[in-house]
């Protein structure tokens, strides 16, 4: 199953390893197991440290398979075979159960020891899923770390009977000791503050005691990090508040228009960009939400733990959100058929008929993608034709599973109570309104900025949008604003990027100017 460049690789990281590892694979005689265990015999192979086991019929999912360091039960299991976006997965935990050192700070691992009780994690992924990586890697440290937290990863499309018996519509999907514990992307942090109740407490205390910083970056974006860096090179003293650091482009699955960078992926770009503003002196305040915006002297950021920061200048960098339909039933079935990223949870649609809302180049390419892997796709487009790229039209036409209805305006989601089972709309030419039956509605309908609260404070479009000039200065003195927050056409990365590193510019020029009077009178 591995080609030679990519065996090679694994070879020089398991050279790393310096515990043994014991794999115990759980089969049956279908095809899955077959083909997973020819993928743990070829990793076996690649290093003398690594032992391989077989049993039938031992009570755990087939396919599976557990990893443990000899002589001791490390409680991580793979169900199914952990290819595509968790390969990345699979690695890390050979390395971690290998006794290779876990990147993660050390009060974080401290954190994770001290916590009491059982975890018995269960996490329900799509194999490309590029959300779900990070909630794996994160528990399976876990797992690792504190013998009292075990975790399971399970291919949803192979084991599509669980994924219907619990009405699993959504990826990655973490149940905790069999209930659920959370759906969606979350970081080890985020995972721990859930488990450990004092610890927002804690980290709120300590962002309290925070000295006043030359420029505050608000968001963890694109935008963000230009600006931290750029702020950071000036000498100055720089922090960062984001409620999740990467933003927007975590949720992105393939990204081909970085200038330089053929082809990434969003989680890639994201740590890269992590990775680059930590090599910096700044102070990152991860999962923290702003919640108000004080103008005066020193501005004041209030944050939703009950915090504040203060700063001589801010950079305001907080993004945008997927637009909501608004509509009845909507956030009732939203993650029960309502799903927001074609590339997370299409898998889990296999064989189903599914719509997606939006006919831009978002909605478009989702139902191509959807078409390949859902029974049919039905595309509803608000205006009277698709604002799509004339190439993506070209393919989504020549589909014979889509179909494509125009000047159609949504107006409920409907539902059976526990999932979507259909959609109504309303013929805008016409007037008439329609039923769609259905089991799965994709929302690609575009973004809303996050500026809900700064309403009151800072100047905004009729959108929602910051309103800022050529050097990113809002209407609030030492406030500048960049990135998909802002009036600043073309929502891209490569342009929040630069906007970010112009606004850091800009408000490094502002604390020039507004500290000079005081500097030379102390002079004098």
């Amino acid at each position: 199953m591995l080609d030679a460049n990519l065996k090679n690789q694994l070879k020089t990281y398991l050279e790393r390893v310096t515990q043994n590892i014991e794999i115990t694979a759980s089969l049956d005689e279908g095809d899955k197991s077959r083909e997973m265990l020819d993928l743990l015999k070829e990793i076996a192979e690649l290093s003398p440290r690594i032992s391989l086991a077989e049993k039938r019929g031992d009570g755990q999912r087939a396919p599976s398979f557990a990893l443990n360091r000899a002589g001791a039960a490390m409680g991580v299991r793979f169900g199914g075979i952990p290819m595509g976006h968790e390969f990345t997965s699979l690695v890390l935990a050979l390395l971690q159960v290998g006794g290779h050192p876990p990147k993660a700070e050390a009060d974080v691992l401290e954190q994770i020891r001290n916590l009491d009780g059982k975890y018995e994690f269960e996490t329900y992924i799509s194999l490309s899923c590029q959300n779900c990586p990070e909630v794996v890697q994160a528990l399976n440290l876990m797992a690792v770390i504190n013998p009292n937290i075990r975790h399971t990863m399970i291919d949803g499309a192979l084991f599509q009977d669980e994924v219907n018996a619990r009405q699993i519509m959504a990826v990655p999907t973490v149940f905790l000791n069999g209930e659920t514990f959370g759906q969606g992307r979350m970081g080890l942090e985020e995972i721990l503050a859930k488990l450990d109740t004092g610890a927002a407490k804690r980290e709120a205390a300590k962002i309290a005691q925070k000295d006043v910083f030359d420029m505050l970056v608000v968001g963890g974006g694109p935008a963000g990090a230009s600006a931290a860096i750029y702020s950071a090179r000036k000498g100055i003293r720089t922090g960062v508040v984001a409620e999740r650091f990467g933003g927007q482009v975590l949720d992105t699955m393939g990204i081909e228009n970085f200038i330089s960078v053929k082809e990434t992926e969003g989680p890639k770009l994201a740590a890269a960009l992590e990775q680059h503003v930590k090599s910096y002196d700044v102070d990152v305040m991860n999962l923290q939400r702003a919640a108000r915006l004080i103008p005066g002297d020193l501005i004041e950021v209030q944050l939703e733990s009950g915090a504040s920061l203060k700063a001589k200048t801010v950079v305001i960098a907080t993004g945008a959100r997927w637009r909501e339909m608004n509509v009845p039933g909507e956030k009732e079935y939203r993650n029960k058929g309502v799903a927001y990223c074609p590339h997370c949870d299409g898998p889990l649609f296999k064989g189903k008929r599914v719509a997606v809302i939006g006919g831009g180049n978002s909605g478009v390419e989702a139902a191509i993608d959807l078409a390949g892997i859902v029974a049919h796709v039905t595309l509803l487009e608000f205006d009277t034709k698709l604002r799509a790229d004339a190439v993506l039209q070209r393919k989504l036409f020549s589909l014979p599973n889509v179909k494509v209805i125009t000047q159609a305006q949504t107006t409920e989601v409907k539902g059976d109570g526990n999932k979507v089972n259909g959609l109504r709309y309303t013929d805008r030419a016409s007037g008439e309104s329609h039923d769609v039956e259905l089991e799965g509605i994709f929302v690609q309908i575009g973004l809303l900025p996050n500026t809900d609260w700064l309403k009151g404070t800072i100047a905004l479009s009729r959108h929602g949008e910051i309103e800022v000039d050529a050097r990113g200065q809002t209407s609030v003195p030492g406030v500048f604003a960049a990135g998909d927050v802002t009036t600043v056409p073309y929502k891209q990365i490569v342009i929040a990027l630069g906007e970010g590193s112009k606004a850091a510019l800009g408000a490094f020029d502002h604390l020039i100017r507004t500290s000079a009077p005081a500097e030379e009178k102390a002079a004098a």
